[in-house]
């Protein structure tokens, strides 16, 4: 029983910090039809930002938003490279993503941050609940309601700005590109929103995760992207997809049913270094699922 509680506590946890990254790939990868690979660069970008921050004494509130606009701009290099430079979208994210490894090398000083001992998100939040009389700890029993706070007023954020006339740009930009353009739409200008926004959104999730797991690590990126095209493909073979916010609600869910596999996969025996393979064969159930249930329901 108490293995099973520690489970279900860890999916929340863990699943709630990474929905962030879902939310941002979910931006690009269904809203944009953009393949940016900037996600494996712009997510450590996040973490060390705010571990940097954090060590010299900044707010870690002000540092994870830090971390969040650092993110954003990073989207923007990359929209940049592709729109004025025209280079290729994957292209233009790697050359991101390579620059980003050495920028984040710079950011944090070395490899890898602790941040054991420096408040964080959570455990500041914690203090201000106890100034008014409550009797909280810093403990995964206050992580997970206040990341689903921060989690619930950035997916509303995001459904508000995508029922804005620059969000509905910035979608159909992703879906025509050139029916947008004819109607007099600066289309150079809805991919640096869309890719700014997308970066912002992953540069936070590696904010919090530093925070959550106590270190800022330059590796902490590898792999990210296909983390979060996994959890969002998991939850719209599930859920479908309808609207922004069905497709929002589809994406975080998917991010927690994400991290209960990877979970479950370990509790059955799965060493660490298999993780890539069940991400590997999650992402290739998700895709292929749907096209079964299409063909059984013909």
């Amino acid at each position: 029983m108490a293995q099973f509680q520690a489970l279900v506590l860890n999916m929340f946890e863990q699943g709630f910090l990474f929905a962030f990254l879902g939310l941002g790939v979910l931006i690009t990868f269904r809203f944009f039809r953009f393949p940016d690979l900037t996600a494996e660069g712009s997510y450590p970008l996040g973490g060390a930002v705010a571990a940097a921050l954090l060590v010299e004494g900044i707010d870690p509130f002000l540092a994870s938003f830090a971390a969040a606009g650092a993110g954003a701009v990073a989207g923007t290099i990359t929209a940049l490279i592709h729109t004025k430079l025209r280079i290729n979208n994957i292209i233009a994210g790697i050359i991101a993503m390579t620059a980003l490894y050495s920028i984040n090398l710079r950011v944090m000083g070395k490899a890898n941050v602790p941040l054991l001992n420096t408040p964080t998100v959570f455990s500041e939040t914690v203090d201000g609940l106890n100034r008014f009389g409550f009797n909280l700890h810093d403990n995964v029993y206050t992580t997970i309601p206040i990341a689903l706070v921060l989690l619930v007023a950035a997916a509303v954020l995001l459904v508000w700005f995508f029922a804005t006339d620059l969000g509905l740009a910035v979608r159909a930009t992703g879906q025509n590109e050139t029916m947008i353009a004819s109607l007099g739409v600066d289309t150079d200008r809805t991919k640096m929103v869309g890719l700014a926004l997308s970066n912002a959104f992953i540069a936070f999730s590696g904010a919090l995760v530093a925070q959550n797991h106590g270190f800022a690590d330059i590796g902490m990126g590898i792999g990210i992207l296909v983390t979060g095209a996994a959890a969002v493909l998991i939850g719209e073979a599930i859920f479908g997809d309808r609207t922004v916010a069905w497709w929002v609600l589809a994406a975080i869910c998917g991010t927690v049913i994400y991290r209960l596999l990877v979970a479950l996969a370990l509790r059955v025996g799965l060493q660490p270094v298999d993780l890539r393979l069940v991400t590997a064969v999650l992402l290739l159930l998700a895709l292929t699922v749907p096209r079964w249930r299409v063909r059984v329901l013909k």
